[in-house]
């Protein structure tokens, strides 16, 4: 029996607000701006001209990543797909970091300190005293909002819903495109290429840059692709 392949598509969605204002976000809701809103739109197109057809879209629960999948899916001409939101695919939480100014938290806590927070994968950055509520997540016990996560916590929240819902999916060779964040991506992408707890260090995903795997049916890799989009002002 032939092998069925199946082709995953995963995307960090465009520069938001708090990408421009170089500031940590997490599970806080940050706009995209209009470079961003431009780069999703570059995106879709370099999609566009794969000729890659989807069955299904997974993003998060946070707007950024929303709204990088509607504009993708209107560039692919895809717009009827059937779209899930996860709090499992919402970006790392990075606990009482949050809203502050990256190039300040290494004045305050030293370079190597932020270093090992922002690209270790079992350092915690400082905690919230509390989780913060958000009707969004009004459905879920309490306990889903984190105080703060490594990308370990993250990559173990994310792994649920990869199994469960887009995994059987490849395997019966339907097109997968996923819309999520930069850590919560990086934590997939360990988990998918098998990278150790320490190279997972110097894996980046940048915004708006498809990354194509074309998967065996077993899930194994067979190809790896990363589309370069023709951004604005470039």
């Amino acid at each position: 029996m032939e092998d069925v392949m199946s082709q995953l598509v995963l995307l960090r969605h465009g520069q938001s607000a708090a990408n421009f204002a170089n500031t940590y976000t997490g599970w806080t809701d940050a706009p995209l701006t209009a470079h961003g809103v431009a780069e999703a739109k570059a995106a879709g197109a370099a999609l566009a001209a794969t000729g890659i057809q989807f069955t299904h879209v997974h993003t998060s629960m946070l707007s950024r990543a929303i709204k990088t999948a509607y504009l993708v899916q209107a560039a692919i001409d895809q717009t009827w797909l059937p779209i899930t939101k996860s709090w499992r695919l919402n970006e790392r939480h990075y606990g009482a970091l949050r809203g502050i100014n990256k190039d300040e938290s290494r004045a305050v806590f030293g370079k190597q300190q932020v270093a090992q927070w922002r690209r270790g994968y079992r350092a915690h950055p400082p905690l919230l005293q509390q989780p913060v509520a958000d009707r969004r997540y009004a459905p879920w016990p309490q306990t889903i909002v984190p105080r703060g996560e490594s990308l370990a916590d993250a990559e173990q929240r994310l792994v649920p819903y990869w199994v469960d819902t887009i995994a059987p999916r490849l395997r019966r060779g339907e097109n997968q495109l996923v819309v999520a964040h930069g850590s919560t991506l990086r934590a997939l992408i360990k988990y998918l290429e098998q990278i150790s707890d320490d190279d997972i260090d110097g894996v980046e995903v940048a915004n708006a840059q498809p990354i194509i795997y074309t998967l065996n049916q077993d899930l194994t890799i067979a190809d790896k692709q990363v589309l370069t989009p023709n951004f604005p002002g470039k």
